[in-house]
C-alpha cells in the first residue's frame, strides 16, 4: 500500500528546476510516483511505506533547495551539509512520459484526490521540518535577502573590484578578472555536477560552467566573468517573478483573519483563529472577517462573498445559512458554529486544489518537456562542431570558432522555451481561482479553450434550482387577500412550493389558521378569519368546487409555460391562482449569448418534463433534450464527442456525475460546497452561467499567451544564433538572449493575473 508525502521546496523558479528535482527523486529507492509543481513550490511523492524519505530529502538539498515536510508527512531527516544556492536550467527534464502528469483523458477524477492533512496553508498549523538547505530563490522577503540576491550583489561587486585593479594595474587585469568569475562559478559548477551526479548532466549550469572555462582557455576571462553575472541577475530576476506568481493563489489564504471570538464556559475571549475546531461557538462583529466556516446559530447579517465567490451583490443570511470563512459580516453581530477546520475551510480548499492542479501538466508542456530531453544534448553537438569543423576542415582560426561555439552553448539554453507554457498556466490558475473560476489543471485549461459544444444541466444551473411565485391571478378576491390566505394555510409547510408562497408573502401580516390540515399530494387546507381555505391543484380542487372554463384556460396557459399552480378556494369558490416556477438565473440568457457569440453550441440536458424544458429552453434560446436518464446526458455526450466536438458538460456534480466524467471537461456549478470542489474538472464557485464563458475566455487567452511565449523564446534564439555564427555578436548578448527571454517570458505569463477573466479574448 502506497502512501503520499508532501514538501514544500523553497527555490523552485522554473520548470528546470522542477525537472531536475523529478529526475533525481525519481533516482531514489521507493518512490512510486513523483509530483512537482513551480508555481506552487510543492512536491508530492507517492512512495512505499518503508522508503528511506531522509535520503530522498538529502538527495533534493543536495540540489540546493530547501525541503520542508508539510504537516503530516513522515519525514524526519537530518540537516543535510549545506549546498549552494542557484538552481538548474537545463532541459534534462527526465520526465518520463507515462508518469503521472500524462493524463489519457483530461478530467481522470481520482488525480484530484488529496490527503485529508498534507497540505501546508497556515504557519501554526504546519509541523515543518527543515530538511535541509538554505533560501535558493526570493520566495518571500526583500530580494536581497535572499543568499541568490547576496550571491547576485557579491559576483558583481568582486566583477567592478576586478575593471577597477585591471585598470590600475593592467598586469594583473586577467588573474583579478578569473578570481571575480570564481565568485559566482564555483557555486554554479558545483550545482552543475550534483545535477550530474542525479540523472540531469545537460543543465544550464554545465553548459555554462564549460562556457565560462572554455572562455578563460582563449583568453577571454573579462567576457566570462561578466557573463557569470549576467546569468545570475536572469536567475534572480526569475525567482522575483516566480515569488509573484507563487504568491498570487497564497495570498487567498490572508483572506481568513488571524484571530477569533470563541464562546466557552459561558465567556467569550480571543483565540487563534486556526485553533478552531469543529463544532466551536464563534461570535462575528459587524465589519469583522468571518474566521471559519459555519452555519448561524443566531443573528441576521448581509455578508460580503465577494472574497470568496466573486459576487458583488451581499447576500442576506440569518440562522441555519451557512457562511465561508474569507467573507466580510456586513451590519448584524452573529453566532456561528464551527463547520470546518482551519486546514480545510474553503479558502484552503481552494488554495490546495489549485496547487494540485498545478502540479499537473498540460499536453503542450508534456510535449515541450520531452522535446527539451534532446534539445539540449542537440545543441550541446552543434556547439562542439561549430568550434571544430571550420579549424580543421578549412582553416579557420581556433580562437575565433572556439568563442563562437561557445557562445552557441549559451544561446541553446532552453529555459525560456520550458518555462513558457507553466508560467502562463499557472498565472491562468491563480488568475481564475481569485475570480471564483477553479479550473483543476493545465490540461482541463488547454481542453476548455477548444470548447465547441456546452451542455447545460437545467435545474440549479441554468435555474435557481427553488420555485419562485411567477403569478398571482385574482378571481374571487384581491392578489393580496389570495397571497395572505395562501401562505396562512402554508404556514409551518417545508415542501418547495409552499416555501416560495411564504418567501413572496414575507413582510405580511399572515392572520392565525385553525383546523389546518395536510392532504397528502393533494394541497392543504384550514379556517382563516372565519372562512374556509383549501389551495391545492387544480385536480383537487376541482373535485371540490366547481371551476368556470376560464379557469381551467388560465391553469393551462400557465402549465404550457413551464410553471406549477396552486389554486386557492374560499368557502368552497375558486378565488384566485398561484404560479410558481424555478426561474432562469438573472445571467442566464446573458450568458448563453456570450457562448453563442463565441461560435460554441448549447444545449440544455434535462430530466425535467418536456413542457417545462421547453419554456424554460425558449426563454433562453437554448436547445432542449428533456425527459433524459442519467444514462441518456452520458449518450448524448458520447455521440457529441463521436462527431468531432470538444465538449464541455455544466451540471451539479451529483446528479449528472456519468455526463460529467463522459466530457471533455466537467464543471461543476456551485457556491464552495464539497461537490463543487471535488467532483468536476473545473468549477464555478459563484454559480454564474456567465462564467462559464469567462472560463473559456480565460482558457483563450492563456492558448495565445503560451504561443507568443514560444514564439519569443525560439524567435530571440534563432536570431543570436545567426549573428554569432556571422560573428556579430558574442557571449554577452548570448547570455541575454537567454536569460533576457526567460525573464520576459515569465513577464508575459504573469500578465495574465492582471487581466479580468470576463473580458472577451
Amino acid at each position: 500500500m502506497s502512501t503520499q508525502t508532501r514538501f514544500r521546496i523553497e527555490g523552485m523558479d522554473c520548470a528546470s528546476c522542477a525537472a531536475k528535482i523529478d529526475t533525481a527523486v525519481r533516482r531514489v529507492a521507493g518512490g512510486e510516483d513523483v509530483s512537482v509543481s513551480v508555481s506552487a513550490g510543492t512536491m508530492s511523492v507517492q512512495h512505499t511505506p518503508e522508503s528511506d524519505l531522509e535520503a530522498l530529502a538529502r538527495t533534493v538539498a543536495s540540489l540546493g533547495y530547501k525541503v520542508n515536510a508539510v504537516a503530516g508527512a513522515p519525514a524526519r531527516a537530518p540537516a543535510a551539509p549545506a549546498a549552494c544556492c542557484g538552481h538548474d536550467h537545463g532541459s534534462g527534464c527526465g520526465h518520463d512520459p507515462a508518469h503521472k502528469h500524462t493524463h489519457d483523458h483530461p478530467h481522470k477524477h481520482e488525480a484530484h484526490k488529496h490527503e485529508p492533512h498534507g497540505h501546508d496553508h497556515a504557519e501554526a498549523q504546519t509541523d515543518t521540518v527543515s530538511l535541509h538547505g538554505h533560501d535558493h530563490g526570493p520566495t518571500s522577503g526583500a530580494w536581497w535577502r535572499s543568499s541568490k540576491g547576496a550571491l547576485t550583489l557579491a559576483c558583481g561587486a568582486a566583477l567592478a573590484l576586478a575593471y577597477g585593479v585591471g585598470h590600475l594595474f593592467p598586469r594583473l587585469e586577467p588573474g583579478v578578472f578569473i578570481a571575480a568569475l570564481l565568485v559566482g562559478l564555483l557555486p554554479i559548477a558545483r550545482r552543475a555536477l550534483m545535477a550530474a551526479l542525479n540523472g540531469t548532466p545537460f543543465s544550464i549550469e554545465m553548459l555554462m560552467s564549460i562556457a565560462a572555462v572554455g572562455a578563460v582557455i582563449i583568453g577571454a576571462s573579462e567576457e566570462a566573468a561578466a557573463v557569470v553575472f549576467l546569468f545570475l541577475i536572469g536567475e534572480l530576476l526569475e525567482g522575483v517573478a516566480a515569488s509573484k506568481a507563487r504568491a498570487s493563489i497564497q495570498s487567498l489564504a490572508s483572506l481568513v483573519p488571524k484571530t477569533a471570538l470563541i464562546e466557552k464556559d459561558g465567556a467569550t475571549r480571543e483565540v487563534a483563529a486556526q485553533t478552531l475546531a469543529i463544532g466551536d461557538i464563534i461570535l462575528v462583529r459587524p465589519g469583522d472577517r468571518i474566521p471559519a466556516d459555519g452555519t448561524i446559530l443566531s443573528g441576521e447579517s448581509a455578508i460580503n462573498e465577494a472574497p470568496v465567490t466573486g459576487e458583488s451583490m451581499p447576500v442576506r443570511k440569518g440562522v441555519d445559512a451557512s457562511v465561508f470563512a474569507g467573507t466580510v459580516n456586513g451590519d448584524g453581530a452573529l453566532r456561528l458554529q464551527v463547520s470546518a477546520a482551519a486546514a480545510d475551510n474553503t479558502i484552503a480548499r481552494v488554495v490546495r486544489l489549485v496547487e494540485e492542479a498545478q502540479e499537473a501538466k498540460a499536453p503542450t508542456e508534456r510535449l515541450i518537456d520531452r522535446f527539451s530531453r534532446y534539445y539540449t544534448p542537440g545543441v550541446m553537438a552543434v556547439a562542439a562542431l561549430v568550434a571544430a569543423v571550420p579549424p580543421l576542415l578549412f582553416g579557420g582560426a581556433w580562437g575565433e570558432w572556439v568563442y563562437k561555439g561557445l557562445a552557441i552553448l549559451l544561446i541553446g539554453c532552453p529555459c525560456a522555451l520550458v518555462i513558457s507554457v507553466p508560467a502562463a498556466i499557472a498565472a491562468s490558475l491563480s488568475a481564475g481561482a481569485r475570480r471564483g473560476l477553479l479550473i483543476k489543471g493545465g490540461a482541463v485549461l488547454e481542453t476548455l479553450g477548444k470548447t465547441t459544444v456546452v451542455c447545460l444541466d437545467k435545474t440549479g444551473t441554468l435555474t435557481l434550482g427553488k420555485p419562485v411565485v411567477t403569478d398571482i391571478i385574482a378571481l374571487e378576491a384581491s392578489e393580496a387577500d389570495v397571497l395572505r390566505f395562501a401562505a396562512a394555510v402554508e404556514t409551518g409547510a417545508s415542501h418547495p412550493l409552499a416555501l416560495a408562497i411564504l418567501a413572496k408573502a414575507e413582510g405580511l401580516s399572515l392572520p392565525a389558521v385553525e383546523e389546518a390540515q395536510a392532504h397528502g399530494g393533494k394541497g392543504v387546507s384550514g379556517r382563516v378569519e372565519g372562512r374556509v381555505v383549501f389551495l391545492g391543484s387544480a385536480r383537487e380542487a376541482g373535485a371540490r368546487a366547481s371551476l368556470p372554463p376560464q379557469v381551467l384556460e388560465a391553469v393551462a396557459t400557465l402549465h404550457d409555460a413551464g410553471k406549477s399552480t396552486a389554486l386557492l378556494l374560499l368557502d368552497g369558490a375558486p378565488a384566485g391562482i398561484i404560479a410558481m416556477r424555478d426561474e432562469p438565473r438573472a445571467d442566464a440568457a446573458a450568458g448563453l449569448k456570450a457562448l453563442a457569440q463565441r461560435g460554441i453550441r448549447t444545449v440544455m440536458l434535462t430530466g425535467d418534463n418536456a413542457r417545462a424544458a421547453k419554456a424554460i429552453g425558449s426563454t433562453l434560446g437554448i436547445e432542449v433534450r428533456a425527459e433524459l436518464l442519467p444514462q441518456d446526458k452520458q449518450r448524448i455526450v458520447g455521440e457529441f464527442k463521436a462527431q468531432g466536438q470538444v465538449v464541455a458538460k455544466v451540471g451539479d456534480g451529483i446528479n449528472d456525475a456519468p455526463a460529467l466524467a463522459a466530457a471533455d471537461v466537467g464543471i461543476a456549478m456551485g457556491g464552495g460546497t464539497d461537490v463543487a470542489l471535488e467532483t468536476a474538472d473545473a468549477a464555478v464557485l459563484h454559480g454564474r452561467v456567465g462564467d462559464i464563458d469567462a472560463m473559456i475566455a480565460l482558457s483563450r487567452r492563456t492558448l495565445g499567451n503560451i504561443r507568443q511565449n514560444i514564439t519569443l523564446a525560439l524567435g530571440l534564439k534563432a536570431v543570436f544564433l545567426v549573428t554569432t555564427v556571422l560573428g556579430i555578436t558574442g557571449l554577452w548578448p548570448a547570455i541575454l538572449a537567454d536569460t533576457g527571454a526567460t525573464v520576459l517570458v515569465t513577464l508575459n505569463a504573469l500578465r495574465l493575473l492582471r487581466l479580468s477573466p470576463v473580458a472577451t479574448s
